[in-house]
């Protein structure tokens, strides 16, 4: 993976699937089951139970098809700790040095940052995108508002993204939405893997095709 395809697999896939759970074992079934129902992009957080094991784990299970992101990575140590797991991309929660030494290190990543002053430094520092948390706080109506000031930045809202919220900021210029709870539920903590794929055939469904039914 290198930034021009993180690019692409967005546009293409349009949905990352951002699992954070309490359960190692539930956390890497739950992530199983969601590329078995298509989802391509799968960032497991590391503040999921074991982190660094699962995503191990789920690199060795699902193969080259499907590169395992790392979240809430902070630091340049968190990077490394999470490529040497097996982690082909990863996700900042903020601004971080991370974003830098990712990009010198040639992980692709994806840089969160809610105002367009981050998005533009994120972007600097060799970002490839620009994950828009919490997106909630101002919808689609403010990533409207930014990309007419940043109209060539990759914006991928995250936070509080049901599926009819997805269609509404595609509209608005979204390259891809960003999506835990509302997909992930408690699947991820030993809930229910039945209802997640029924939810993640529905997310699939409406970010492929722009249909929410």
């Amino acid at each position: 993976m290198d930034t021009a395809r993180l690019r692409s697999v967005l546009r293409a896939e349009r949905l990352v699937a951002i699992v954070h759970g309490r359960d190692a074992e539930a956390s890497l079934n739950t992530v199983l089951a969601l590329a078995d129902e298509g989802v391509a992009l799968i960032e497991i957080s590391l503040h999921t139970a074991d982190a660094l094991a699962v995503i191990a784990r789920a690199a060795a299970r699902l193969g080259p098809d499907i590169v395992i992101g790392a979240g809430a990575v902070l630091t340049a140590d968190d990077m490394r700790r999470a490529r040497n797991a097996g982690a082909g991309w990863v996700v900042t929660p903020a601004v971080t040095e991370a974003v830098a030494a990712s990009a010198l290190a040639g992980v692709p990543v994806l840089a969160g940052a809610l105002t367009p002053t981050e998005a533009v430094h994120a972007i600097r520092l060799g970002a490839g995108a620009v994950q828009l948390f919490p997106a909630s706080l101002g919808g689609p109506h403010y990533l409207a508002a930014v990309r007419e000031l940043l109209p060539d930045v990759p914006f991928v809202p995250a936070g509080g993204v049901d599926v009819g919220a997805a269609e509404e900021y595609f509209t608005a210029g979204a390259v891809a939405v960003g999506v835990g709870p509302p997909l992930v539920g408690d699947a991820a903590h030993g809930g229910d893997l039945e209802a997640l794929r029924h939810r993640a055939r529905r997310y699939v469904r409406a970010c492929r095709s722009g249909s929410t039914a």
